[in-house]
């Protein structure tokens, strides 16, 4: 490892701080991952850092210069790490425990708040235990001692159609289904069950949609809010899916949401990170209804690509992916 450039730093004649950004995974989340890691080492000065891209296929093999390696060479060669896998081992602790027992700094989460951030059923008792407003909802396994129906007619007594049924620990929209009507709803119960061991239900709210970032120690505040982006949808889109063909969801930024809300979804947040005690970085979703922001989900690692939301949400406040990421990286190699 370059132990000159991790204990004193970079300067002027001095070697660069060599940056590995871990991308890929074995997640649904794959291409979005790449998206991510590419715009990260685009993103990063060549005369200030040198990046290591350290690509993890489909079957969760690590590869550094296009050569297969094991997770310990590969790491050994850096000085820090930008984690920008998306879901699966890079948001469940898997990668953190990795990087915890290697020793090498990295940015964002530790492992296991990474991992109750991305299993819904399990952030949503944290966060409702805070008392964070979320839509209703109902989850159930391959353990529940119930048939589809009988879910059904749980979830219905709970409150009525429309319904959003999701996987519990996918992200980017992976999985999630739409339904209009309790009869539609076994179905689709089964189906989630089916794939995933397990179902969330959670009631469909009308409202506007928003997203958030987050950064810890930035501009002189603990946990520094950026402005909110209005997700403008697709005509006929139920919820945003940054994996969907065809006319894609636009991310407004400054959004149209009046002051008082901006400030009362960024208080949510901000909340919500604190709750969960995710690290350094994250962002989160909303449905904004007349009665207020809604939580639907904390994201451990922000998507950072170019139509992402988070880039645009940095320049909105007069800031940039390169400031972000030169922050990110001082904040894990000072071992906050």
């Amino acid at each position: 490892m370059a132990a000159n450039a991790y204990l004193t730093g970079y300067t002027s004649g001095m070697a660069r701080t060599i940056v590995g950004v871990l991308r890929g995974g074995t997640s649904s989340e794959y291409p979005l991952s790449l998206k991510t890691g590419a715009a990260v080492m685009a993103a990063l000065p060549q005369e200030q850092y040198e990046t290591r891209d350290i690509l993890i296929d489909k079957g969760g093999t690590w590869h550094l210069r296009g050569m297969p390696s094991t997770p310990v060479h590969a790491l050994m060669q850096v000085d820090v790490i930008l984690n920008a896998l998306h879901g699966g081992i890079g948001e469940d602790g898997t990668v953190q425990r990795i990087l915890d027992r290697v020793g090498i700094p990295y940015a964002g989460s530790r492992a296991l708040p990474a991992g109750i951030s991305l299993n819904k059923i399990r952030a949503r008792e944290a966060l409702t235990a805070a008392k964070i407003p979320m839509p209703r909802a109902v989850a159930f396994s391959l353990h529940n001692r119930m048939d589809t129906r009988e879910m059904a007619d749980a979830v219905f007594a709970h409150f009525g159609p429309p319904y959003m049924v999701k996987p519990p620990a996918e992200g980017s929209s992976r999985g999630i289904r739409y339904v209009a009507t309790i009869a539609a709803l076994p179905e689709a119960i089964g189906d989630i069950l089916d794939e995933f061991g397990a179902a969330l239900i959670e009631e469909y709210l009308l409202g506007e949609h928003a997203t958030i970032g987050v950064i810890e120690n930035f501009r002189n505040e603990p946990l520094y809010a950026l402005t909110p982006a209005h997700i403008d949808l697709p005509e006929g889109a139920w919820y945003y899916d940054p994996h969907a063909e065809g006319e894609r969801a636009r991310h407004l930024v400054p959004s149209r949401f009046s002051r008082e809300l901006k400030e009362a979804i960024a208080d949510v947040a901000r909340k919500a990170h604190r709750v969960l005690s995710l690290a350094h970085f994250s962002d989160a979703d909303f449905v904004v209804t007349r009665r207020g922001p809604y939580l639907l989900e904390m994201n451990a690692n922000p998507h950072l690509y170019e139509d992402a939301a988070f880039p645009h949400m940095l320049e909105a406040v007069g800031s940039s992916l390169r400031e972000f990421l030169e922050h990110s990286i001082l904040l894990a190699r000072k071992g906050i």
